[in-house]
């Protein structure tokens, strides 16, 4: 709203300073301004109403904590705090009009809300199950489903696949390819990085392998959605460990969403020109200053949980954005974290379920998600199934949940910076 009121007093009134608002690092900073001080006085009126009501976690307990931290009675739902925190600044300072801002506050307000019912049904209505699982899944591939079609069929969507400055009349000038709408992607670490869909049914020939270039590219979106907001869900076991990972991951896809919506830089680095989609930078600003605040009470010892509230919708935030901005084969490395904690429950499970029909109770690691095993012990392992036994067993020094979350936060940031660095490394 406030970027449409300031665009008036600019071109109408040519208002001092009013044509700031037109540039997307200071709408950035001040996203990341709003949304921190949002997020920070909301997070304890939040924290405070909730404890007057005695609205809080039921579930966590120390049975699997080596220091005994025991965590009931602490408030969750904090993913209230951070939608919140989100929402406004973007409401305020984003081109609500651009189908891309649109897509992510559609995104946010869904997942947000199948949140909302899980953590509402566990917490208030003191059922442990939650909502249905299909429930969530339903949820996820419809919006996977909005997501791919908004992005098929919208006229607003298109790419630029090459951009190129040549000098004419002694000035510079960028030449852009036609715009268009595509199914083409970015391979890390290739030459020549871009991949598209269609190509890879080229032996239906014309038209058909468009077709069914775009039906893959749907298809993969709502499996791209479910998969990292389910990751990012199984991510948040620890204080700040998936708000801060989150945060990490959402600059890294800020930085490449930038380069992708500046015409200059993008044909600089001979990547795709993605005209609108500077709006992603203003609602990823929002989205890293929401968490950040969202630390100041969930870091340890946490004050707040985020729930499924917060888990299930930044993880939908960080795959749509980087569909938008065809940088979705990068999630496996941005989200490494968040697929080593998948692969983990998936594995140990099938694992389990195969040594079971055996009648032994096989493990791969002490615990699952995967931060859980570097805190557990044998003795626990034992204590709750005498059965099990478990192949990687570790050292046996345990570790304080703040040292295995700093160093998850840790992997992160290197492996967003392999992301980022294979813009140049082809």
């Amino acid at each position: 709203m406030l970027y449409y009121l300031f665009d008036f007093l600019d071109e109408r009134l040519n208002f001092p300073g009013a044509g700031m608002f037109n540039y997307v690092t200071f709408r950035a900073i001040v996203a990341i301004i709003i949304a921190l001080v949002v997020s920070i006085w909301l997070g304890k009126v939040f924290i405070n109403y909730m404890k007057k009501h005695n609205i809080s976690e039921t579930q966590r307990d120390a049975k699997i904590d080596p220091f005994n931290v025991n965590k009931k009675g602490v408030p969750t739902m904090g993913g209230i705090v951070i939608i919140a925190s989100i929402l406004i600044p973007c409401l305020l300072i984003g081109k609500l009009h651009n189908v891309y801002m649109i897509l992510m506050l559609v995104t946010t307000v869904i997942l947000g809300g199948i949140g909302f019912a899980d953590d509402y049904i566990k917490t208030v209505k003191k059922n442990k199950d939650g909502i249905k699982g299909w429930y969530k899944i339903f949820g996820q591939v419809a919006l996977g489903l909005i997501v791919g079609l908004t992005l098929r069929f919208s006229p607003q969507v298109v790419m630029n696949e090459s951009v190129v400055k040549k000098i004419e009349n002694n000035k510079e000038i960028v030449v852009k390819s036609p715009g268009v709408k595509s199914t083409r992607t970015t391979i890390p670490f290739l030459k020549n990085n871009n991949l598209n869909y269609a190509d890879i049914f080229s032996f239906l020939g014309e038209p058909y392998k468009y077709y069914a270039g775009w039906i893959f590219f749907v298809a993969l979106t709502v499996f791209v959605v479910a998969a990292v907001s389910n990751g990012s869900n199984l991510n948040d076991g620890m204080d700040g460990m998936a708000a801060g990972n989150s945060a990490i991951i959402g600059l890294g896809i800020g930085i490449l969403a930038y380069l992708s919506s500046n015409a200059m830089l993008s044909g600089y680095l001979n990547i795709m020109y993605i005209p609108g989609s500077e709006e992603v930078v203003i609602f990823l600003a929002a989205f890293i200053g929401a968490l950040i605040g969202f630390l100041w009470y969930n870091s340890f010892p946490a004050q707040v949980f985020m729930g499924d509230t917060g888990s299930l919708t930044i993880g939908g935030i960080i795959a749509v954005s980087a569909i938008i901005i065809h940088k979705e084969l990068l999630l496996p490395v941005m989200c490494g974290i968040f697929l080593l904690e998948s692969v983990s429950v998936i594995g140990q499970r099938m694992f389990y379920v195969s040594g079971k029909r055996k009648g032994v109770h096989r493990r791969i690691w002490k615990r699952t998600p995967i931060h859980d095993h570097f805190r557990t012990s044998m003795d626990q392992v034992l204590k709750l199934d005498p059965t099990s036994s478990v192949i990687y067993k570790g050292k046996g020094d345990l570790l304080h949940e703040m040292k295995i979350t700093v160093r998850f936060w840790i992997v992160t940031i290197i492996l967003v910076a392999v992301a980022i660095l294979t813009l140049k490394i082809r």
